[in-house]
């Protein structure tokens, strides 16, 4: 049988060949012309937006932080200061395995705990791989020095210096200067953002934050040569930050502590100022906290703590206490009755323990439970007569005083340079309407005479009304900030009064005043134990404010059976010396007792140092040889 062979059709297949190579070419001519397309449209419409994008992913510029001004005291010892401090930073792109390495990190270093290694996962989240993560804020030198053993073990691990804010002082200064923290996504949203692109914190409390446009300074920058990934290869150019200013106070560091260490372990606040300036020269509230502690974030265990204690140490008494101020506002009121002849230096009362309103049973007690007897002004301010001053409050009215008092500057900011301040409240007869939709009673206008009922004030303006006193009739703005610039160049700032508050007092009715305040810190005053060891003269007056009402019937409170925090706050007012004061003090203790017998050996104390430390340092500087 013969097999047939099949004879190729060449034509077919040069047909077959032909169309395929001309589908092929059609589809590749199209996918060139695509490309071509892509290429013109990138070269040449696109041209100028790549152009800039391309430079912007060669050329970075990277915000440098300014440093932070510092704070002295009136005499320049340093109050709050930028430390050098050396914190581990890892980068993760050097690191083999991140979690190896911590794990043995935290096997040489006892700072590195649990939450540490939790808290920098956490942030690590966020940052590239190639860039710097800190580990530890603070290494101490002994684990700096264990690091530096090891540290050919931790490639990517190394130690790099960093300025952070410091408090020498620590919670003796807390109240008085504030604190910086870091900076949270509320602050951000109200400050100038690109000022502080490479800045971690920012003044958070007190004068840190009223001053923080001053402090902080003005951001610098520098342009790097980056690769593609963003590691920087050179610096173009650079600009310098310009650092903060630098603040110098009117406090005096040294009459802080000696307040500090006389107020120990009491719940109180010492205000001390000068009464020609309203210069602030110490300002303590206690208990306190330590600020360092917020600086770089304190734990939510450690945070939790101050928040949840009784004794408040995060708050601050001195601008936000709200205490009655108790007899302590009787020279004011005293003032104020002979202003208005509602009272002579010869008018009289016969003092029998207690004060009635007409065809009212009701009795408004003294705190002597036998009264008095005859008493005038002056005999009524030294022996703190409530009975005289429950019948002055009631012969001015409730109107009368409080436009005198207001002028004192109760229920008014003192304009203290911290911020935060309250007003607390003098009250009136509109405030009662509009609080509390009631008229307001007679009653209230005797109470009110001894400084208790709705009336309330802060220590600051406390201070500030006794410096009133003090200067014979100027009511200044308090400071705590005496200069500002940079160092050798400082910029004083002008304490300016409150604007018509140079009182035109009688000259015989001040006198009056001042003499029998000067008579409460001498013998047979109130406060004469307190001052009898004084080697100056003062003017003084002390408060005993209860928290716990007495019964009509009721002679005396058993102190023993009256829980410690019912327990009377002790107040007390002074200046010294008496002709020309240099100081103005107000003491508040709370639930300590009596005023002359707690509060007032507390303000001689103050004084004493002030005025002792005043005189050694003016013999120092006149002793010093001329240049």
């Amino acid at each position: 049988m013969v097999r047939r062979q099949t004879i190729k059709n060449h034509i077919l297949e040069t047909n077959l060949y032909i169309s395929r190579t001309l589908v092929v070419s059609i589809l590749v001519f199209g996918l060139l012309m695509l490309l071509v397309g892509r290429m013109l449209y990138l070269q040449v419409n696109s041209f100028q937006d790549l152009q800039t994008l391309s430079n912007q992913n060669r050329i970075k510029v990277i915000p440098i932080a300014p440093n932070r001004g510092l704070i002295y005291d009136r005499k320049g010892v340093i109050l709050a200061e930028n430390r050098s401090v050396f914190s581990l930073e890892l980068i993760p792109e050097k690191i083999k395995d991140i979690d190896v390495t911590l794990k043995d990190l935290q096997a040489i270093l006892s700072a590195i705990t649990d939450d540490k290694i939790e808290q920098y996962k956490e942030n690590s989240k966020y940052k590239r791989r190639f860039n710097q993560t800190t580990l530890i804020t603070d290494l101490t030198e002994t684990d700096r020095a264990l690091f530096a053993v090891n540290q050919y073990r931790f490639p990517g691990v190394s130690i790099e210096a960093r300025l952070v804010r410091y408090y020498p002082f620590g919670e003796n200064m807390v109240h008085s200067l504030g604190y910086v923290g870091r900076i949270n996504e509320r602050e951000l949203a109200a400050i100038d953002g690109s000022n502080y692109l490479a800045t971690r914190h920012i003044g958070k409390v007190g004068l840190e934050k009223f001053y923080e446009n001053i402090l902080h300074g003005t951001i610098g920058y520098q342009e790097v040569e980056t690769d593609v990934r963003g590691r920087v290869l050179r610096v173009l150019s650079r600009k310098a930050p310009i650092p903060g200013k630098d603040i110098v106070l009117n406090l005096d560091s040294r009459l802080q502590m000696e307040a500090n260490r006389l107020l120990k372990s009491k719940r109180g606040v010492v205000i001390a100022l000068n009464p020609d300036t309203g210069a602030v020269l110490s300002l303590v509230s206690t208990p306190a906290y330590d600020p360092n502690a917020f600086v770089n974030g304190i734990s939510s265990k450690a945070y939790s703590k101050l928040l949840k204690s009784i004794d408040r140490p995060l708050f601050n008494r001195a601008l936000r206490g709200q205490y009655s101020p108790g007899s302590t506002i009787k020279p004011m009121l005293g003032l104020l009755a002979l202003e208005e002849n509602v009272v002579t230096s010869k008018f009289k009362i016969w003092d029998k323990g207690y004060f009635q309103l007409e065809d009212k049973k009701h009795k408004y007690r003294d705190w002597k439970k036998q009264g008095h007897g005859w008493v005038n002004l002056t005999q009524s301010i030294i022996h703190s007569c409530d009975t005289f001053f429950y019948e002055v409050a009631l012969k001015l009215g409730i109107d009368r005083i409080y436009d005198g008092m207001t002028s004192f500057g109760f229920g008014e900011l003192t304009n203290i340079d911290m911020g935060e301040e309250i007003p607390a409240l003098m009250p009136s007869r509109g405030w009662k309407r509009a609080d509390r939709n009631q008229p307001w009673y007679p009653g209230e206008t005797v109470i009110i005479g001894i400084g208790q009922g709705y009336w309330n004030t802060t220590p600051l303006q406390l201070a500030s009304a006794a410096a009133v006193l003090a200067n014979g009739g100027l009511r200044n703005n308090l400071r705590l900030a005496n200069a500002i610039g940079d160092r050798g160049e400082m910029k004083i700032i002008e304490i300016v009064p409150v604007e018509q508050q140079i009182f035109d007092f009688k000259k015989a009715n001040m006198d009056l005043v001042r003499k029998a305040m000067r008579g409460v810190n001498a013998p047979g005053g109130t406060a004469s134990k307190a001052f009898e060891t004084a080697e100056f003269t003062s003017g003084g007056k002390s408060g005993t404010v209860q928290l716990v009402a007495k019964a009509q019937d009721l002679e005396e409170i058993d102190e023993e059976k009256v829980t410690k925090r019912h327990r009377d706050n002790a107040l007390f007012i002074a200046f010294a010396p008496f002709k020309k004061p240099k100081i103005v003090v107000a003491v508040i203790l709370e639930n300590e007792g009596g005023g002359s017998t707690n509060a007032g050996p507390i303000a001689r104390k103050v004084m004493q140092f002030y005025l002792e430390q005043e005189t050694a340092d003016n013999a120092r500087v006149s002793t010093q040889p001329r240049s």
